[in-house]
């Protein structure tokens, strides 16, 4: 099996213009098809994950002209400074969970495979969703299920797990997606665990918190007419991406109110394309379906 399937990846290159012996930015590295990719098309990568499984997969695919970079996408601009590097001709984001964190049990990513209830990206991170789950209030639980799952019937299920886990600490995923699932009413299509494991999963990594600063820190080291790329997986990320593509491209953001612009703020980027998968990507791969690419060109 394939380490990570990488969504949209010909959108993505096509969406960059790779060009021969430039170097592009692959903020989120994963298995490496999009660095894979923009290698055969002849250009140079500078790859940043906190996971070290991933880094560890794509040295061993012995891909020519990449330079590895451990962190988190957050710190992007540092990571290029130690590297030596200022400006990138082009960037790509691909968010949310790798393929290898969803299929490997011992990550404890996925509500369908029990494992130790995990979730960290970064394995190094002493902070997990055992700790959230089990240390957390009735009332966070009940917030970061409303804010990061949108799931509606966040209290039952919180009041829920802080029942079970006063006989003793819930420990796998298995237990978890069983309290979970025992809380509401039966849905049709999606799995009942699947919004409260997507926002657990999302505080014990931060993935939002400074999704916003990332972009646009990305997107100032990018070269004049150089694109950032980013695919997005759920409603949540998309309109931090949106909102920060809005900015980057929009001369006035004073309020509508505002009789005079007095922000002097002037536009960055213009924005490119919104893409969906196609159809035969939705064939080959299913967990394409919720995403979406969105790209801006440098100004």
């Amino acid at each position: 099996m394939s380490y990570h399937i990488p969504v949209m990846k010909s959108e993505v290159i096509d969406a960059l213009r790779v060009e021969e012996g430039k170097t592009y930015l692959d903020a989120t590295l994963g298995g490496g098809g999009h660095t894979g990719a923009i290698i055969e098309r002849g250009g140079k990568v500078v790859a940043i994950d906190r996971d070290d499984d991933a880094i560890e997969y794509c040295k061993s695919r012995n891909l020519s002209g990449v330079t590895y970079l451990k962190g988190e996408y957050e710190r992007a601009e540092e990571l290029l400074d130690g590297a030596g590097i200022a400006f990138v001709s082009g960037a790509v984001m691909d968010l949310g969970v790798s393929s290898h964190q969803l299929d490997d049990p011992t990550r404890g990513f996925s509500y369908s495979k029990d494992g130790p209830l995990d979730m960290r990206m970064d394995k190094t991170n002493p902070f997990s969703a055992y700790d959230v789950v089990n240390g957390y209030a009735e009332h966070e639980l009940v917030d970061i299920l409303r804010r990061y799952g949108e799931e509606s019937f966040a209290k039952s299920i919180a009041s829920a797990i802080v029942k079970r886990r006063a006989g003793a600490p819930v420990k796998t995923t298995a237990e978890l997606s069983e309290i979970i699932c025992s809380s509401v009413p039966h849905r049709k299509g999606a799995h009942p665990a699947k919004k409260s494991f997507q926002a657990i999963r999302i505080e014990v990594n931060g993935e939002l918190k400074g999704l916003f600063g990332a972009v646009e820190s990305i997107f100032k080291r990018i070269e004049r007419g150089g694109r950032l790329a980013v695919i997005t997986f759920h409603s949540l990320e998309d309109r931090i991406v949106k909102t920060a593509f809005k900015e980057f491209s929009t001369d006035c953001i004073c309020p509508p109110s505002f009789p005079i612009c007095v922000c002097n703020h002037r536009a960055i980027g213009k924005t490119i394309a919104r893409i969906r998968p196609s159809q035969d990507e939705l064939d080959i791969n299913p967990r394409s379906s919720s995403a979406t690419l969105r790209v801006i060109e440098k100004l």
